[in-house]
């Protein structure tokens, strides 16, 4: 183990398996929801914010300044898909389908889109693309730190791995 990773309060887990930034440069388990921010194929300049609710598989896709998605009427646009192959190569296939509660007999990006897509899920509303697409951005200026074992202040709030006398 690392020096940072022994510093560290929360334990890191390494991805199943490297992936490719360039369409989906941020993904996460969170809120009940597979989420992330996927890059649009025709404008470079924009970015779409999908999600996918676990148990319901409710969906939602829009731009980062929550225009809807032409492609999401009624069924997984691209986006989403894009989100849920990225999401497997990330934390495993049976990582991601026990948190979105897809019972399928052997976990792929494909047999778990296929199999919450079969329900026919609802289109949700947009209201979490504003919170994703924060967290994305805060994500990106940490890649501007230069790479340093010192705290970061806005981390500091975390509770220490030594005991408080």
């Amino acid at each position: 183990m690392s020096d940072w990773e022994r510093a560290s309060t929360a334990r890191v887990l390494p991805p199943a398996r490297p992936r490719k930034l360039a369409k989906v440069p941020f993904v996460e388990l969170a809120d009940g929801r597979v989420q992330g921010v996927v890059s649009s194929g025709s404008d470079i300049g924009r970015v779409y914010v999908s999600s996918v609710a676990a148990s319901t598989y409710e969906f939602s896709c829009s731009t980062n300044n929550n225009r809807p998605c032409g492609g999401a009427r009624g069924m997984f646009c691209n986006h989403i898909l894009s989100l849920i192959n990225e999401s497997t190569l990330q934390y495993g296939a049976e990582r991601v389908a026990r948190y979105l509660r897809v019972e399928v007999p052997e976990p792929t990006a494909q047999a778990i889109s296929q199999t919450m897509g079969a329900t026919r899920p609802s289109q949700g509303d947009s209201t979490a693309a504003a919170s994703v697409f924060s967290q994305f951005l805060r994500h990106l200026a940490y890649l501007e730190f230069k790479a340093s074992t010192a705290p970061v202040p806005e981390l500091q709030w975390f509770p220490s791995t030594r005991a408080v006398v």
